[in-house]
C-alpha cells in the first residue's frame, strides 16, 4: 500500500472526497438559508415590485405572497384557460394581461366560472371595459405552472397557467418585459366567482430534502476511501498469493 501508484491513487481519492465533503456542506447549508418566512408573512399585502422582478423566478419562500399592484388592462388579451378547480368543482379560469409599466406586464387570473359560454361573456364585458383607465389588483403571486401542447382536437385551448403561453396569444409583446410568474386574483370581475386561493401551507425551518442530499454526500467520500482501501488490499493479497506459491514451487 506504500507504493507510488497506491499513494497516487490515495491522493485523488483526498481530492474527490474533498470535492464530495464541499457538497455537502453547501447543500446543509442550503437546507438552512431556504428558511421559510415567519408565520404570517405570506398575508402582508406587499408591491409587487418588492416580490419579484420581471423576468426572474419567484423565490420558493414567496410563493403564495399576497401582493397588490396597478396597471391598465390590455383589451383583447382576456384568455381562458382551462381545467380550473374551485373548491373541488371544475371550471374555467377568465384570465387577462396587466400593463404595469410602460413595456411591463403581468398575467392575471380574475376570475372562475364552471360555464364556458360564461366566461366568454365575462372575457366580452372586460374587453369593453378595457378603456386604459388604472385599475388596482390585489392577490396572491404564484409560479408558472409551465406550457403544454394543446390537445389536436382543440389547438386553442390552454390547460396550464403559464405566462409563457399567454405571451405567444398577447398583442403588442415586442420588447415587453413579462413577470415569470402570475397572479391570482382576490376579487373576481365581471361576474366571476372568486379563485379559492387559501393561505400557503407553514413551511418546515429545515429543508430536509437538502440535508439528505448532504448525508449522500458524506457517504460518497466515504465509499472513496473504501473502493481506495479494498482495491489496494485486493492487490496486496494477490502479491502475497503469488509470493506463497512461488515459495512453494518445487526446485530442479
Amino acid at each position: 500500500m506504500l507504493r507510488g501508484r497506491w499513494i497516487a491513487m490515495l491522493l485523488l481519492c483526498l481530492v474527490v472526497a474533498g470535492v464530495f465533503a464541499w457538497l455537502g456542506q453547501w447543500q446543509l447549508g442550503r437546507a438552512i438559508d431556504t428558511a421559510p418566512p415567519p408565520p404570517g408573512a405570506t398575508e402582508q399585502v406587499r408591491p409587487l415590485a418588492d416580490v419579484v422582478e420581471p423576468g426572474e423566478y419567484l423565490p420558493e419562500p414567496l410563493v403564495g405572497q399576497r401582493v397588490e399592484t396597478t396597471g391598465v388592462w390590455v383589451p383583447g388579451d382576456f384568455l381562458v384557460v382551462s381545467g380550473r378547480f374551485n373548491e373541488g368543482a371544475a371550471g374555467y379560469w377568465v384570465t387577462g394581461q396587466l400593463r404595469v409599466g410602460e413595456r411591463t406586464s403581468i398575467a392575471v387570473a380574475i376570475g372562475w366560472t364552471a360555464d364556458l359560454d360564461e366566461a366568454r361573456r365575462a372575457i366580452e364585458a372586460l374587453d369593453a371595459d378595457a378603456d386604459g383607465s388604472e385599475v388596482t389588483i390585489t392577490g396572491r403571486v404564484i409560479s408558472d405552472e409551465g406550457p403544454v401542447p394543446p390537445p389536436h382536437d382543440d389547438p386553442e385551448r390552454m390547460d396550464r397557467m403559464s405566462p409563457a403561453m399567454l405571451l405567444s396569444r398577447w398583442h403588442d409583446t415586442a420588447d415587453l418585459d413579462v413577470y415569470r410568474p402570475y397572479l391570482a386574483s382576490a376579487s373576481a370581475l365581471a361576474g366571476l366567482t372568486d379563485i379559492a386561493s387559501p393561505a400557503p401551507e407553514e413551511q418546515s425551518p429545515i429543508n430536509w430534502l437538502n440535508v439528505f442530499y448532504a448525508a449522500e454526500w458524506a457517504i460518497f467520500a466515504g465509499f472513496a476511501f473504501y473502493l481506495w482501501y479494498r482495491l489496494a488490499k485486493d492487490a496486496w493479497e494477490r502479491e502475497v498469493e503469488e509470493f506463497d506459491d512461488a515459495a512453494g514451487a518445487p526446485t530442479d
